[in-house]
């Protein structure tokens, strides 16, 4: 019994994946708001009935793709500002890990961007929640910095909230840079480096006032 219990549920979640990746590579042209479950199912190889067995909705799909797009790029980036160097290394490291992220991931990114400003209200709220998250975590990385010991927490707040809409918008220009171009990516990826110099540059001079 538990061996037939454990195939069903290798093919439940098989199908739940399907219907992922399916939605994934169809939202690389078109908006969430222009997808129809019949359509999401016959890329995906199933039944429109089949998908209801997983989601509740294309809005639902839409927010665990969001979820999906951004967690690990969470603890990556958590780890590196959270880590040892200086603000030069600090910087190269993120950028480094955007850069990749976006390489290995290049349909959950283009989704994002997408889908931030797109006409699916509970998709727009799932990806403003999780950069809240983000620019949150990277406040509190921020904090643990000899740097960041005198800084308030809501100075903290505003220049994680700096930090992560500026990885964001890197991480849509690697996006835009010819496929496999690494001169462009080179010259993204140095651009960014000197913004984000200049937000530490900013930084340093920024006065300090007691925590909140």
């Amino acid at each position: 019994m538990s061996h037939t219990l454990g195939v069903r549920a290798a093919q439940k979640e098989q199908s739940r994946r399907a219907l992922l990746d399916a939605g994934l590579r169809l939202l690389e042209h078109q908006n969430l708001s222009g997808l129809g479950v019949r359509e999401l199912t016959r890329e995906a190889g199933l039944s429109p009935a089949g998908f209801y067995r997983h989601f509740r909705d294309l809005d639902e799909l839409g927010v665990v793709l969001v979820t999906e797009s951004l967690e690990s790029l969470h603890l990556m980036i958590r780890k590196i500002l959270g880590g040892q160097g200086d603000a030069e290394e600090l910087i190269d490291g993120a950028i480094a890990v955007v850069a990749r992220h976006v390489r290995e991931h290049r349909a959950h990114i283009r989704f994002l961007a997408r889908e931030r400003h797109g006409g699916v209200r509970a998709v727009r709220e799932a990806i403003a929640a999780e950069l809240t998250t983000f620019t949150e975590e990277t406040a509190a990385a921020l904090a643990t910095q000899p740097q960041g010991a005198d800084w308030s927490a809501a100075d903290l707040r505003m220049l994680a909230g700096l930090y992560v809409e500026h990885l964001v918008a890197t991480a849509a220009a690697f996006l835009e840079a010819p496929s496999g171009s690494r001169a462009a990516e080179r010259r993204i990826a140095d651009l960014a480096r000197d913004q984000l110099r200049l937000i530490s540059l900013g930084r340093r001079h920024w006065p300090t006032a007691p925590q909140a």
